[in-house]
């Protein structure tokens, strides 16, 4: 890539590149941008002013900036900045980074981490007796957060500290595991977390301003320019973002469009609407909602169906060696009823509904939610329904054959995570056993779910797996791994694809990147195509996506919002 003089950092002209112009539209061209407003695209660049910043593609992709619908940026930054597991997929490398930190760090009275696997364990959960090894760690407790956010793994100094014993009584929304006698094994899952939540270190200001920054940085570098952060409230894994989101904002440094995904207490009541309402009036102050806004609600319905906490229709027909077997069907979070009343009545109050389900039985109750609420359900104390709502419903690990046209009937939005549709060991040894062979059929339907008509949007998850959204495009066209993805472990990872029938094609994967992701986050007209007035939220890519046979062997060059450089390589 060449670059010329140029008048202004946000007027540029992009030449010899293959431009997506969205909806299934590539031509080969130049793109003119004007004070971070595309301006113009041509076939010749000779038509396109010519007394500015030239950018050389090289042949390369121009496209608009991806939009990842679901990710947690101060979780992945955090990681990034403590303990990170996620660089590696072994046991023994995890211990030695875990040593390698709590030797260098003789200060710190608890240590923390994030990103275990739990395919590397027997049963699928890490035990305190691994973590005890560590010599340099002494007496401190530790606690090292799974990728995936529904489990933490901790040693035997932290269950002490704690007080979790044999005795102590399980959360509804979560499970302590177990041994055959009923002792803590070291692995807590979902609700459970919260029993050594207050072990960790408070999360100050400061740690999370360095952890927010480090996760921009980190998503910029895989072309994001927008994302959702689907968790903005103190969770037992999190402390609350709010306030160091609007502090980036006000010094200039959050250069990313942000979505806040305010969080549903499930301990709590409709009461917390009322805090909701001030965030949402608060950030609206800003007076920038294309660049950060607060008008969704995020609802946890259930866990996961790897650790048997996703809520089934039907039991589950194995076990998975965590204390729970066959005849678990698993926990709704939010009883149907109470679900159906905060649905109407945040729905009323003008708030977009961003529902976590994984469990075909959770799937079902977040669009019995939304059904509730769209037949007469929507009108409750202090607002008016509007139609203009965007409601959404992530992960869709399992959907039950009957509930697949409800999306499109709803109007209920699929943010799908394209990079888990694959048969690696994760899948092979945690999930499918669980599910049984007729229910194997009906994970993460994308293609399903596309031709009953369901809008689909598309995120990461990240730091549950990699935000990278060409490794996630490769995964929802071939339902196969990434060659280069560390955790994608497994002789049937890269070769035999999970459910093929729920593929999807190129366009329709990249869109729910663009446009799907643009819809929910209220961004569609502002920067989810290429065409002149669209804000040049941009990415420049190193080969022409469209012609490449792997998608995820296509890298990054450069990232503009609005027509800055935000990252480059």
């Amino acid at each position: 890539m060449t670059t010329s003089a140029h008048d202004s950092a946000a007027t540029f002209t992009v030449t010899d590149a293959d431009v997506y112009l969205g909806n299934g539209v590539w031509r080969h061209g130049a793109v003119h941008v004007a004070d971070g407003v595309i301006s113009a695209f041509s076939p010749d660049p000779a038509d396109l002013p010519a007394d500015c910043r030239i950018i050389d593609a090289a042949g390369g992709s121009l496209l608009p900036g991806f939009q990842d619908a679901h990710v947690h940026p101060p979780h992945g930054g955090v990681g990034m900045l403590g303990v990170d597991l996620t660089p590696v997929h072994d046991v023994d490398a995890y211990l030695k980074l875990i040593g390698a930190w709590a030797t260098a760090h003789p200060e710190a009275e608890v240590i923390v981490g994030s990103g275990w696997y739990g395919d590397l364990f027997e049963g699928g959960m890490p035990t305190a007796g691994v973590l005890d090894r560590v010599a340099s760690v002494g007496s401190r407790p530790v606690i090292i957060d799974g990728h995936d956010g529904h489990g933490v793994w901790v040693n035997s100094a932290a269950l002490a500290a704690a007080g979790i014993d044999a005795s102590t009584p399980e959360p509804t929304d979560g499970r302590i595991v177990r041994d055959a006698s009923g002792t803590p094994t070291g692995t807590l899952l979902d609700g459970a977390m919260e029993l050594v939540a207050a072990l960790a270190p408070a999360q100050s200001e400061e740690t999370m301003a360095d952890a927010l920054l480090a996760a921009q940085e980190r998503l910029h570098s895989v072309g994001i320019t927008a994302w959702a952060d689907a968790m903005v409230g103190a969770t037992e894994t999190q402390g609350d973002p709010f306030d160091t989101y609007l502090d980036l904002f006000d010094r200039g440094l959050l250069t990313a469009r942000v979505s806040l995904g305010l969080w549903w207490q499930r301990s709590e009541g409709l009461e917390q609407i009322g805090l909701f309402r001030a965030r949402r009036d608060l950030v609206a102050g800003f007076g920038a909602p294309d660049r950060l806004r607060a008008t969704t609600v995020k609802i946890m319905q259930d866990g996961m169906v790897e650790n048997l906490t996703g809520a089934m229709v039907d039991p589950y027909v194995g076990s998975c060696g965590c204390g729970g077997a066959g005849a678990s069907v698993g926990p709704s979070f939010n009883a149907p009823v109470r679900l159906n009343e905060a649905a109407a009545a945040l729905d009323a109050a003008d708030f977009d509904l961003h529902f976590h389900g994984c469990g075909d039985r959770a799937v079902r109750e977040c669009l019995d939610a939304v059904e509730y609420l769209r037949t007469g359900g929507g009108t409750a104390p202090g607002g008016t329904r509007t139609v203009d709502r965007r409601h959404q419903i992530a992960h869709v690990d399992v959907v039950h054959p009957d509930d697949m046209a409800r999306f499109a009937e709803l109007d209920v939005t699929a943010n799908l995570q394209m990079l888990w549709a694959r048969r690696d060991t994760e899948m092979l040894e945690r999930k499918l056993p669980q599910l049984g062979a007729e229910r194997e059929a009906w994970q993460f339907p994308f293609g399903g779910l596309h031709r009953a008509g369901a809008r689909l949007a598309a995120g990461s998850d990240w730091p549950v797996s990699d935000p990278n959204p060409l490794w996630a495009i490769h995964t929802g066209m071939q339902r196969t791994a990434p060659q280069v993805d560390v955790h994608a472990v497994g002789a049937e990872a890269h070769s035999v694809p999970l459910e093929r029938q729920h593929a999807l094609d190129f366009t329709t994967a990249l869109d729910a990147y663009l446009t799907g992701s643009a819809y929910v986050d209220r961004l569609d007209g502002v920067a989810d195509r290429i065409a002149p007035g669209m804000a040049a939220d941009l990415v420049i890519l190193d080969q022409p996506l469209r012609y490449v046979p792997d998608v995820s062997t296509v890298g990054v060059v450069e990232t503009f919002v609005e027509g800055r450089s935000v990252w480059s390589r």
